[in-house]
């Protein structure tokens, strides 16, 4: 197994939480929730990763997607130490540390202010957060591998108002939207790209 993300969430805010509850098939989260993101390939060993978690800890899964090459799990419990320990159970069980996993990469990265209505009413169909109106600025951001948009989604909520709109963690790339005021996007755009800085790990080709 090759570990891809590797992340913790230490306290969920309340516009991720909500985005999960309305995306996740598996056992919802709560507001102030510690969280674990573990993104592996091949994808379909993933499910080993859930088995050892849970028969080892007592965190509750929300997420466990298989898709084309990559496998996501999340885990999430109030007690932060059993969110740790299942990670740590998890690394054991790869027979990795912290340190195999990914360093993100950004691919992209966009800033747009003063949104026009239809491109707006765009966003809005398809978004499963918070919506977006007219002449308020949109941030886009993409990085890989995937599962670091969730903790970057967290990170830009506790530093800044933002509007989310939509967060992919899973896939060959992962994305996030926001919106709101200009100033609102640059504290949420410096709280990502800190975050993103001092995620460690081996180089993304």
């Amino acid at each position: 197994m090759e570990l891809r993300t590797f992340s913790y969430i230490d306290i969920l805010q309340p516009q991720l939480t909500g985005f999960l509850q309305t995306v996740s098939q598996g056992f919802l989260p709560l507001e102030r929730q510690a969280s674990l993101f573990i993104e592996i390939a091949p994808g379909i060993a993933i499910n080993k990763l859930t088995d050892v978690a849970l028969k080892n800890t007592r965190v509750i899964p929300g997420m466990q997607i298989v898709e084309r090459a990559y496998g996501l799990l999340e885990l999430h419990s109030f007690d932060q130490g059993e969110v740790r320990q299942a990670g740590q159970v998890i690394l054991q069980a790869m027979g990795v540390d912290e340190s195999s996993r990914m360093k993100p990469k950004i691919l992209s990265e966009e800033t747009i202010t003063g949104i026009e209505g239809y491109h707006s009413q765009l966003i809005n169909r398809f978004r499963h957060g918070d919506m977006i109106a007219e002449k308020q600025t949109l941030y886009l951001i993409e990085m890989m591998p995937a599962g670091y948009a969730a903790v970057c989604a967290n990170e830009a909520e506790k530093a800044s108002p933002v509007h989310l709109m939509e967060v992919v963690s899973f896939g060959a790339v992962g994305r996030l939207w926001l919106g709101g005021n200009e100033a609102e996007i640059a504290e949420a755009r410096a709280a990502i790209l800190n975050t993103l800085a001092g995620i460690t790990g081996r180089s993304v080709s």
